[in-house]
């Protein structure tokens, strides 16, 4: 192809295709017709050799050279829009609806922040939080389900090649038992009586067993594992009202009001830190409304790693 004999005005289409994943809604969002799109659609195809984009139920999906084409052309075209429209998106203007797809620990600590935010700047903006675990944040943002993830990652999980991120904060994680427990007055739980102890975990995909229990079986050991529940606001409030414990997430300066008759406390064996992060499509990297988010999300919640070093060495 030569550069001085191609459309650029088909890379618009190109975008709108990316970003909709749909030629209805793609023609709706350039306001041209069905038929247009498509046409531009069958040029695209002719220009680069590929199908660029396949039937997926009601909607398409893009071949491997389009999502190889669509990072640096994503970056070139937020360039060249940039200099043309400078900074287009108007928050307080704006009726967008955003979902975002989050455990319920996550949402509660990022969603009451959030919607306050955007009352302050985007009162119109439309937010929608919707359950869900790494394992299906991928199909979510994929299917346009949900615009934003957020979440931790951990390596028994892939990561789609598709998926752009940002890291927010870290999480530790703690022993968390009702104020009166039995072992609520030691300074330090010894680790047979913590082993011993009526265990509860939170288990989102419904399995017994997770990621603390590795890092026993990984020394050897077993923890007394009674009850699993699939919800974190569960698993604080029933630790709450019984002999059960839990080892459970804590995000230092970030927690809602949930210690209410609750001990913290450092379990002997520690639990590895994970990282909390906003993930997204590639193909929204062009879209203004999205970079915004982004960037609000970013403001509001990203920690400096750095920050964990001295919170790791006492639990108050």
């Amino acid at each position: 192809m030569n550069y001085r004999n191609a459309d650029l005005n088909l890379l618009k289409v190109f975008e709108a295709l990316m970003n909709e994943g749909n030629v209805t809604r793609a023609a709706s969002k350039l306001s041209l017709t069905q038929p247009t799109v498509s046409n531009a659609l069958r040029r695209l195809r002719e220009t680069y050799g590929d199908p660029l984009f396949v039937r997926n139920g009601a909607g398409i999906r893009p071949t491997r050279r389009a999502t190889e084409l669509w990072a640096p052309l994503a970056r070139s075209l937020r360039t060249i829009r940039g200099t043309l429209e400078g900074e287009s998106f108007d928050a307080s203007q704006s009726d967008a609806r955003l979902t975002v797809s989050m455990t319920d620990y996550v949402a509660c600590i990022v969603a009451p922040r959030l919607l306050e935010r955007l009352g302050e700047l985007a009162p119109g903006m439309r937010l929608h939080t919707h359950p869900g675990t790494v394992v299906d944040f991928g199909q979510s943002l994929d299917d346009n389900r949900a615009d934003f993830a957020i979440g931790a990652y951990n390596d028994d999980v892939q990561r789609p090649g598709f998926m752009r991120s940002r890291r927010l904060w870290a999480v530790d994680f703690a022993c968390f038992m009702r104020n009166d427990h039995p072992l609520a007055k030691l300074d330090k739980i010894p680790v047979k009586k913590f082993l011993n102890a009526r265990h509860l975990d939170v288990s989102l995909a419904g399995r017994v067993g997770g990621i603390y229990d590795r890092v026993l079986q990984s020394r050897g050991l077993q923890r007394n594992l009674v009850s699993t529940v699939s919800h974190y606001t569960a698993a604080y409030e029933a630790v709450r009202r019984s002999d059960l414990i839990a080892v459970l997430p804590w995000s230092e300066g970030l927690e809602t009001m949930r210690m209410t008759g609750l001990k913290r406390v450092a379990p002997p064996l520690a639990a590895p830190a994970r990282t909390v992060e906003l993930v997204w499509h590639e193909r929204h990297e062009t879209s203004a409304l999205h970079q915004w988010f982004i960037g609000l999300v970013v403001e509001m919640l990203a920690r400096e790693p750095a920050a964990r070093t001295a919170r790791t060495r006492s639990w108050g």
